[in-house]
């Protein structure tokens, strides 16, 4: 008797922890990810604003539904930082988040930079959550090739 009293509950349980463990990664990753680095901006690094914009990361959201970006954190190692405004990445859609001036669009974001973020040789872009946890990071130790896909 107390087996089958138990059973439902059991069921139930199982049921419930199933659904949680299919569901927390997808909710962990939010499906956003750091997917391109092009950290040295072709030609000669004159600092105009073309060669600033030279150089950007791109974003990926690889889930099936659009994610708010607001209050994200977009960094490197010495700690510059681009916080995104209110904005969304629809499903399946890349954006580019660039050093230089300009006017964003739903692809292209602007930091308003007059010198380089990311350095040539060795650094990480990481990308954190407006909570403060981390969404996911590229890493690179060579400038050869200018860019990273990750």
């Amino acid at each position: 008797m107390r087996i089958r009293a138990a059973l439902p509950a059991l069921a139930g349980a199982v049921a419930l922890t199933g659904t949680f463990l299919l569901s927390t990664p997808a909710q962990a990753a939010g499906g956003v990810t750091i997917h391109h680095v092009w950290f040295d901006s072709p030609g000669s690094d004159n600092r105009s604003n073309t060669s600033l914009n030279g150089e950007w990361v791109q974003i990926k959201n690889t889930s099936s539904t659009s994610v708010s970006l607001k209050g994200w954190i977009l960094k490197d190692v010495s700690n510059h930082r681009y916080t995104f405004p209110d904005v969304r990445i629809g499903a399946g859609k890349t954006m580019k988040v660039h050093t230089g001036s300009g006017r964003d669009t739903t692809a292209d974001k602007f930091q308003n930079r007059r010198a380089y973020v990311w350095n040539n040789t060795s650094d990480t872009a990481t990308l954190t959550k407006a909570s403060g946890s981390k969404v996911d990071s590229c890493s690179w130790t060579t400038r050869d090739p200018s860019d990273k896909y990750c």
